[in-house]
């Protein structure tokens, strides 16, 4: 067994490309190996804004000799008294064996010939040598290059190849017009801290070998060492560090050797809101923010990460405080500067600010945003007050905008629209929703909490998609730029979250009533809206609601027919699953379903409309041949009032109860000794028991399409 190492080094690489990069080669790699017959012990890769390396120990020095079995010709087609045919010299020829090495053998088609084919395995070095420039120029990314006049693509320069087995060298050329990298066992230290190149003896010396030239290549050693330091470092003033999981990710991929260093900044600076302190650290310096020991207080510190030398750590933190110094006070100047003016007073600003070309101005768009929002209050049957607190949210939701302060920092929209609002003299309640519209900001974040912010986010939402749709920019495979997914989805999360009594439909046709009369061009089609909230409802019902596949498409439709009356109500839409998910796992829906099954599938053999439930007009019991007709339509009348109980509380256990009792008297009809043949020569006999079978189906599909689920 041998160790193998392969160190491609580069430029210095963006640290999402080194951590995708990582990734990818996790998962590629051994795969490619196994597939190679080389499948070794361990398989680590590393990284670092300088290289990406493979590690991979108790690797076969050879693959394995092949034997397969080929079939060849019909022995007839390959003998012709008793002499080799060309068929047979030319399977021969092409196997690389002789006639010798035939096997005749009887087959159920007669008989044929075999031959017991070895592939002797090649070394591996050879191999590797084959897959290397695969696996580097295989990794996907995003603005990869070209440098000098060559036509090698990567994220960045590559400057020198590491490729050994052992103490062997692996032969490798990257052919590039300017000239080409050959593999060699000299690697690149720190360029600060080691600049002189650093010779790898064996791959097992390389982790040891580059950390006494100061490169730590082990991401997550790294990133444990980071987290120590700025632990020790926040200590060291008597506060503890605000370490965002992003923020710490990045600076891992930024630095082979790193050192926290502690800067600090004038106590003054502590009158701006802390979002805008914390944003200018994390978001635009990469600096970790200090909090006081016992409370969410920022303190006038924060601690960076530094790729340099250690020695010179006080010069770093008087530079890392002089950039600091200078953003926070152009944020002072700006607070300071936007509060001149109350935040309705921006309002007129905004109407030179477009939206989007065809659609006009963010103030055209906020008119919108607050006939939806008005429209929401009216289903909600806000009182007047709350009402009040809506129309003016949506009408300073995006005042924002246009000030200094979020020109400068735009992640910073609605969270200083909720801090001017409040010196403004608006109420908290205006206030917080302000911010709270914006969210849920991506996957996984928070969504309002304030009925006001959930009105406010989910007008603006709803008039971002109509308005999109109207112009028929609708979101095909990974292209999605105006975020039209996220939005269904947010709507659809803040409704659920909130459990808010909605008819998403008619805000839908509401809301296209009024874009179409301002866009009287533009046609948004209703119907591409209903399908694009149903793929939405199908993918969170399935990966965040955890709702087996085909009890989506109970309650959706395999082909999505039956959404609108998912958006009608979308909470009962998402009671309906979850209903069908629980009683699937307690057993419960395999008591049932037989029954209901084998009628819906009968039943498309009639033309009973699916939304009626009442037996009394539809069935004529006059006409009954057997006595299970007759108990099969008593069940009906029996039903009817439970499935009627069901859909005003929305408790599906009573529906579900009286399937369950009416289920014999339905196998009766089916397979009793009193059964019918329900596809009678009679026109009348077989409309009257196809009615029965539509009418329970019917009771049914208050619940979900039967039909579209599988059987457990």
């Amino acid at each position: 067994m041998a160790t193998f190492l392969l160190e491609v080094g580069t430029e210095e690489l963006p640290a999402s490309f080194v951590e995708s990069a990582i990734q990818q080669w996790r998962s590629q790699i051994p795969n490619s190996l196994k597939e190679h017959l080389l499948t070794p012990k361990s398989l680590k890769v590393y990284g670092t804004p300088r290289r990406l390396a493979i590690l991979a120990e108790g690797l076969p020095g050879q693959q394995p000799d092949q034997t397969e079995e080929v079939k060849g010709p019909p022995a007839k087609a390959a003998f012709k008294d008793g002499q080799p045919t060309k068929a047979a010299e030319g399977f021969a020829r092409k196997q690389g064996v002789g006639i010798a090495d035939f096997e005749l053998r009887d087959t159920e088609k007669g008989e044929f010939i075999f031959i017991q084919k070895t592939t002797l395995g090649k070394p591996a070095v050879e191999v590797l040598a084959a897959l290397i420039p695969d696996w580097i120029f295989g990794l996907d990314g995003k603005r990869f290059m070209r440098w000098s006049d060559g036509e090698v693509k990567f994220s960045r320069p590559i400057r020198w190849l590491v490729s050994l087995l052992d103490d062997h060298l692996i032969p490798i050329k990257l052919e590039n017009s300017t000239g080409t990298i050959t593999s060699d066992r000299i690697s690149s230290g720190h360029r600060v801290l080691h600049p002189e190149p650093v010779t790898i003896k064996h791959p097992q010396d390389y982790v040891a070998t580059l950390e006494k030239a100061s490169v730590q290549v082990d991401p997550g050693q790294r990133q444990t060492l980071i987290q120590e330091q700025i632990h020790a470092c926040a200590q060291s003033v008597k506060g503890k560090a605000v370490i965002s999981e992003d923020l710490l990710t990045e600076v891992t991929y930024l630095v082979e050797w790193p050192t926290a260093v502690v800067g600090g900044f004038e106590s003054e600076f502590l009158e701006l809101p802390s979002e805008v302190i914390t944003t200018e650290m994390v978001s635009h310096q990469r600096y970790f923010p200090v909090e006081a020991s016992k409370e969410a207080k920022l303190l006038p510190h924060f601690i960076t990460i530094s790729n340099g030398d250690p020695a010179k750590s006080k010069i770093i933190s008087f530079g890392n405080e002089r950039v600091i110094r200078a953003r926070l006070a152009d944020g002072q100047f700006f607070y300071k500067a936007d509060q001149a003016m109350s935040l309705a007073d921006y309002l007129p600003k905004l109407e030179t600010v477009t939206f989007q070309k065809d659609l006009g101005s963010v103030r055209a768009k906020v008119d919108r945003i607050q006939a939806n929002a008005q429209r929401i209050a009216q289903q909600l049957k806000l009182d007047k007050k709350a009402t009040q607190q809506v129309e003016r949210a949506a009408l300073l939701c995006k005042a924002d905008l246009v000030t200094q302060m979020v020109g400068e920092f735009p992640e910073l929209q609605g969270v200083m629209g909720e801090k001017y609002a409040i010196a403004s003299g608006e109420s908290t309640e205006i206030a917080t929703a302000i911010v709270e519209h914006y969210l849920p900001k991506g996957a996984n974040d928070q969504l309002p909490q304030t009925l006001v912010g959930q009105i406010v986010g989910i007008a603006d939402r709803l008039d971002t998609l109509v308005s999109i749709f109207g112009l028929g920019m609708i979101p095909t495979g990974s292209s999605d730029p105006f975020a039209l997914r996220r939005a269904a989805n947010a709507i659809l999360n803040i409704v659920w979250a909130a459990n808010l009594d909605l008819n998403l439909d008619q805000l839908l046709t509401e809301t296209i009533t009024a874009f179409t009369k301002t866009f009287a061009k533009f046609q948004p089609d209703v119907q591409k809206l209903h399908d694009f909230f149903g793929q939405r409802l199908r993918s969170l019902l399935q990966d965040e609601q955890n709702i087996d596949y085909d009890l989506v498409n109970a309650v959706l439709g395999e082909n999505g027919e039956h959404t609108q009356r998912v958006l009608v109500d979308v909470l009962d839409g998402r009671d309906r699953a979850q209903f069908l998910q629980t009683i699937r796992t307690d057993g419960t829906l395999n008591t049932i379903y037989e029954t209901v099954n084998r009628a819906a599938r009968l039943a498309t053999k009639g033309d009973l409309p699916t939304d009626v439930l009442d037996p009394k007009d539809l069935v004529n019991p006059k006409l009954f041949e057997q006595s299970s007709e007759q108990a099969f339509y008593d069940g009906l009348l029996k039903l009817l009032p439970q499935t009627e109980a069901a859909q005003a509380s929305r408790n599906y256990q009573q529906l579900v109860q009286g399937l369950a009792e009416i289920a014999p008297a339905v196998s009766q009809f089916f397979d009793g000794d009193d059964s019918v043949l329900v596809m009678a020569e009679d026109a009348d006999l077989r409309t009257n028991r196809l009615n029965l079978l539509g009418l329970l189906r019917n009771h049914a599909l208050v619940l979900g399409d039967f039909g579209a689920i599988v059987k457990s």
